[in-house]
Order: C-alpha cells, then sequence, then structure tokens
C-alpha cells in the first residue's frame, strides 16, 4: 500500500508488513540526547532514583561518640583502680588497653566493613558505603579509612569539619576511600547497598520466566 508523500506508516508499519524481530511495540523508548547531564541517582547508579539523602555533621559526630563509650568507660575504671592503688590500676589499665583495642576490631573494622553501620552509625541510622558500589567496603578498607584520619587532624581538624560544606558531607577521608555516609530509615536491617530499579517501560519478567527457544531457521509467527 502506498501512501502520499510526506505521510508516515502507521504506528508498527505497514498492513502485512514483516514486523522487525526484536523491537518491541511502539517502537524504542527516547532515549537521552548526547552530552545531557544524568540526573542524582544512587552511588554507582547515575539516573536512577533521587539523590541520595547523605548523613549530617552531627550525626556523624553523635555516632562517633557512641563508638567511643566503652573506650572511655575503660579509661575511666583505671582511673578508678588507681585511686585505690598502682598495681590494681596498672592492671585495669592493660584490661581496658585489650578490650579497647578488640572493640575497636569489631565494632569499626568487622561489624561497619561488613554492613556499614558501627553501634554508633546503628543507633543514629546512618550508613557508611562505597561512593562508587554502593556496598560497604570491608573490613580492610575500613581499617586503612581509620588509618586516614589523620588527614583529618591536619590544619586544626579541617578534615572532620569539611562535612559542613561538601556536596556529599565527606570528610578527607571519605574522599580518600571513596565513602559517603548516608541515612537509612529507622529500624531497617542492616543489609548492606541497594536495590536495582527497573528503568519504566518494560515489565519485570516473573520468576523461573525464560523466553521461547525458535529452531534453527524457523521464521517468527507473522502478526496481523
Amino acid at each position: 500500500m502506498t501512501y502520499p508523500y510526506g505521510q508516515q506508516p502507521p504506528p508498527g508499519g505497514y498492513p502485512g508488513q514483516q514486523p522487525q524481530w526484536g523491537v518491541p511495540s511502539g517502537g524504542f523508548p527516547a532515549q537521552q540526547p548526547y552530552g545531557a547531564p544524568a540526573p542524582a541517582g544512587y552511588p554507582g547508579m547515575p539516573g536512577y532514583g533521587p539523590r541520595p539523602d547523605y548523613a549530617s555533621w552531627g550525626q556523624r559526630v553523635g555516632a562517633y561518640l557512641i563508638d567511643a563509650l566503652p573506650v572511655l568507660g575503660g579509661l575511666l575504671l583505671a582511673a578508678i583502680g588507681f585511686a585505690i592503688s598502682v598495681t590494681v590500676g596498672i592492671i585495669l589499665v592493660g584490661v581496658a588497653y585489650c578490650a579497647g583495642i578488640g572493640w575497636v576490631i569489631y565494632n569499626r573494622w568487622v561489624q561497619a566493613g561488613r554492613t556499614g553501620q558501627s553501634l554508633g552509625k546503628r543507633v543514629m541510622n546512618i550508613r557508611m558505603i562505597s561512593d562508587r558500589t554502593g556496598q560497604p567496603i570491608g573490613g580492610g578498607m575500613a581499617f586503612v579509612r581509620d588509618l586516614c584520619h589523620v588527614v583529618d587532624g591536619w590544619l586544626f581538624c579541617l578534615g572532620y569539619l569539611w562535612p559542613l560544606w561538601d556536596d556529599k558531607s565527606q570528610t578527607f577521608s571519605d574522599k580518600i576511600i571513596g565513602t559517603i555516609v548516608l541515612r537509612v530509615p529507622p529500624g531497617a536491617p542492616p543489609q548492606p547497598g541497594y536495590a536495582v530499579q527497573q528503568q519504566p517501560g518494560y515489565p519485570v519478567p516473573p520468576a523461573g520466566y525464560a523466553p521461547p527457544q525458535q529452531a534453527y531457521g524457523q521464521q517468527p509467527p507473522r502478526q496481523w
């Protein structure tokens, strides 16, 4: 069938025309022009969802103080021991030192590296993840991140104050390691990462669905 000059054929092609295999009905969705800025999204997933909700400076300070409470309690106990006697004080200092190291290893490196939340971060409803992958960074990188806090202490602790005006609320150690700290809903389970959001336009196939296989050389069925 012929159409006058300038007139477009109806959606889906001419009547009786063989549809193009693999092209969805109605054509492909509109694509974003090349070079256009992508909308903000989750870490490592530009263009999906809203901008991440970064933790406030007060939340981060509160989490740090909560993590330090057991260590401060051990030092207070050692000071009480010195008030009793020097021997008791020395013993309690050794116990407090070993307990403090064990607490930091478990709480800030193992637990926070695996789930993104130490005790303080869980209480303050915040989570530390990688800015690139959106996943927790692991115990080894959590240890390296704590070492990088030395840089935060330079120039009158400027790195610790940097989240007050930074776009991603990052300290210097966050920028070195590539981590961000986000708010999480109260009572959320300590599950790492984010669920990938389905782009609109195509339905999600049910679980266990497998597309039908065409025999070699067989043409797809004609659609009328």
